[in-house]
């Protein structure tokens, strides 16, 4: 017979936006329960970027963790990007005026790291209960709540009850897909590819992560993010629906590009790489959806909130977390029997679009921008000289004050003239 668990609420997926749920949801005192189905440390393909933008999500979450985080071993400073056009110019976007100067507003550090760093503070909090290696199978809607048919490694069976379900399962949520509808639309997708190298030429010592806008890659773009002891996370992210279109095999067209490209041969002319090409996919929040529904949350890659021109996920992860915790807590609060209603949830996708839904719609027009080489090559030149917008870049990266601007019209004729 299986064994049955009860939380009020259960979290699925113990990445950063699961953890951060948890994290929160801990500070409300309600029961909850995190399942992943690895065992954590545990690789994530991704960039490996922590943008100012985590660093924040992060010191908003716990300050003393984000302090704890800036002293990890193999954590490197990261002092802004690097946008290079299609081209060959490149824009150097520091992102703080005082580059080199205190703590660096981002960092570089392994998911591997990462993950199990913040998974690591949920497990210390105590007030949370943590399965790993426990996959959720299947899900049953109850008058109560929610049935969770799981299993563990070791092939036994687990039956949990919750009133309320977060899902934060990532970019292939069975959940997000067959229940709460959210299908994989190629449009606002993008298929992405990552590999480690070491001995990589012209890496920033200053750890500036670069984009580079290959014409071959249009709307998509190759990155090369620095790791310590010379090492480095490149990969290549494209449309879902280019990839089809040209028929690319992305895992074999980044050895290529690395080995033939004029921007990049020589960089990587005496490079070694470090294991297998590894994909991934990104679901894009080029399209508004709805990302609560009766008795559910969905958080992070599960809601499709990953940023259609930057590529940002980890950071959109745990501030969408956050929200969930705090409306799942009111909303438990404000109903102590039974199931939750759809319309009790609905503030959960107010708050997360208040927050992120005027820089996502820039996003998606910079990506649309991005797919025209000439005008992709006449912003980037405009911006060398225009203090305004490359200043709006940066703070896409280090969540300044970007949402305050996007709010003055003035801003607009600034950023058009300079």
């Amino acid at each position: 017979m299986d064994e049955a668990l009860h939380a009020e609420v259960c979290i699925i997926g113990a990445g950063p936006g699961g953890s951060a749920a948890a994290l929160q949801m801990a500070r409300h005192g309600v029961r909850t329960l995190l399942l992943d189905k690895a065992v954590f440390p545990r690789d994530k393909v991704c960039g490996d970027a922590l943008s100012g933008k985590v660093m924040r999500a992060l010191e908003r979450l716990d300050p003393a963790l984000a302090e704890e985080l800036r002293a990890q071993s193999g954590l490197a400073p990261s002092w802004g990007v690097t946008f290079t056009a299609p081209d060959g110019n490149s824009l150097r976007v520091p992102f703080s005026r005082e580059t080199g100067v205190g703590e660096a507003p981002g960092a570089i550090l392994p998911r591997l790291q990462f993950d199990r760093f913040l998974l690591d503070a949920v497990k210390r909090d105590g007030r949370i209960q943590v399965l790993e290696g426990t996959s959720a199978k299947g899900f049953e809607r109850t008058v109560d709540g929610w049935r969770i048919v799981a299993q563990r490694e070791d092939r036994t069976g687990l039956a949990i009850t919750c009133r309320l379900l977060i899902d934060a399962s990532g970019a292939h949520s069975s959940f997000s897909r067959q229940v709460a509808g959210l299908p994989m639309e190629p449009r606002h997708h993008c298929a992405g590819v990552r590999v480690y190298y070491n001995g990589v030429k012209g890496l920033d010592p200053q750890g500036f992560i670069e984009l580079i806008f290959l014409k071959e890659l249009l709307p998509g773009y190759l990155w090369i993010f620095p790791l310590p002891d010379g090492r480095a996370n490149v990969g290549l992210g494209l449309r879902s629906d280019m990839v089809r279109k040209r028929g690319a095999d992305l895992k074999k067209l980044l050895p290529q590009l690395l080995g033939s490209h004029p921007l990049l041969r020589e960089r990587f002319a005496t490079a070694h790489v470090e294991g297998p090409v590894q994909g991934m996919g990104l679901p894009l929040a080029s399209k508004r959806r709805r990302i609560s529904g009766a008795g559910y949350l969905l958080v992070g890659d599960a809601a499709h909130l990953i940023d259609p021109f930057t590529g940002e996920g980890i950071s959109h992860a745990m501030i969408s977390g956050v929200h969930a915790a705090n409306v799942a807590a009111d909303a438990l609060q404000a109903n102590p029997n039974g199931a939750i209603p759809a319309a009790k949830l609905a503030a959960y996708d107010a708050r997360v679009w208040k927050r992120m839904g005027q820089e996502l719609a820039t996003s998606a027009r910079l990506q649309q921008l991005a797919n025209r080489p000439w005008l992709f090559n006449f912003v980037v030149g405009k911006a060398v000289r225009n203090p305004v917008l490359a200043d709006t870049i940066s703070c896409m990266f280090n969540d300044l004050d970007l949402r305050a601007r996007l709010k003055r019209p003035g801003f607009y004729l600034r950023l058009l003239f300079g």
